[in-house]
């Protein structure tokens, strides 16, 4: 499947420094960051630093160390959120294509916590 990665969306932007950003982790290949819209005290979003569109783009390209990297990360930063197995808990969402609202053409992963989140879909 061909990915069209739009360069001048919000993220790349970001990535290159035209745009400011609270950065909360940094590495060589992954970049969290403070949401400007938090939907919960804490809102972060984790990005890949390569030219990924969505979730399956990067684990179907990104190379082995830009993957375990990203993952590292965001689980540095839920940690953070939630330690251990008795914290109070977290969500991760990434949103891919229309039907899934994406609003950046570029992966990203959400990571919310800090309060209780309720249901993510209503149940069927």
């Amino acid at each position: 499947m061909a990915f069209d990665y739009d360069d001048q969306n919000i993220f790349a932007k970001i990535l290159r420094g035209e745009i400011p950003n609270t950065t909360v982790a940094e590495t060589e290949h992954t970049l969290a960051f403070a949401d400007i819209h938090p939907q919960a005290p804490v809102h972060v979003l984790v990005i890949p630093k390569g030219p990924y569109v969505c979730f399956d783009h990067f684990a179907a390209e990104a190379s082995d160390a830009e993957i375990v990297d990203f993952h590292r990360v965001a689980a540095q930063i839920c940690a953070r959120i939630s330690p251990g197995a008795g914290g109070a808990g977290y969500r991760t969402i990434s949103n891919a294509g229309t039907d899934g609202v994406q609003d950046v053409p570029h992966y990203h992963m959400h990571i919310l916590g800090g309060r209780p989140l309720g249901r993510m879909l209503a149940k069927a």
